[in-house]
């Protein structure tokens, strides 16, 4: 029984310290992942999986490695879910990147964020530049959210009478 109490806290000392270190990695490491970053993923399984089961390759042990890890990741939800506070260390806040029309270079730089790959999510918003942006927020999932300008075709008011329509005098 000590071996399954053994592999259980090694998972979840695991798990932990993962949660921690991709948090410190920042929001960008945790939205679409580029290939570099799927391979780290990839590699740091690997690395990690003899440091959760020991020396025990079995399928029980593999067994309840997994049940642990799905385990922890349910309850670590529902503490983010309950709990605000929480939730900002774990998932952290949402960085504003562009304000009326200004790139806070600030804020690029401390998500490491390339002004290009930027104006790139501008585009695939269908922006042209900032020029056009009220603000572009990165979301806690690594994400980018772009807001901008209502277009002058969004202020013109409908005409007063339309054809068809009853004249009120």
């Amino acid at each position: 029984m000590s071996i399954w109490i053994n592999i259980t806290v090694r998972s979840m000392v695991v798990y932990l310290a993962l949660l921690v270190g991709l948090r410190l990695a920042g929001k960008r490491h945790s939205g679409q992942l580029s290939p570099h970053d799927f391979v780290l993923i990839l590699l740091v399984s690997n690395a990690v999986q003899n440091a959760m089961v020991g020396g025990n390759a079995s399928l029980v042990g593999g067994l309840v490695a997994a049940a642990t890890l799905i385990l922890l990741n349910v309850l670590v939800t529902r503490v983010v879910l309950r709990n605000r506070r929480w939730r900002r260390m774990i998932s952290g806040e949402p960085t504003l990147l562009i304000h009326n029309r200004v790139v806070l270079s600030a804020a690029l730089e401390r998500e490491g964020i390339l002004p290009e790959e930027l104006f790139a999510q501008l585009r695939s918003h269908g922006f042209e530049g900032p020029a056009q942006v009220k603000s572009a927020v990165q979301e806690c999932d690594g994400s980018i959210s772009v807001l901008g300008y209502p277009s002058e075709q969004e202020y013109r008011l409908p005409p007063l009478r339309r054809p068809g329509w009853p004249v009120w005098n």
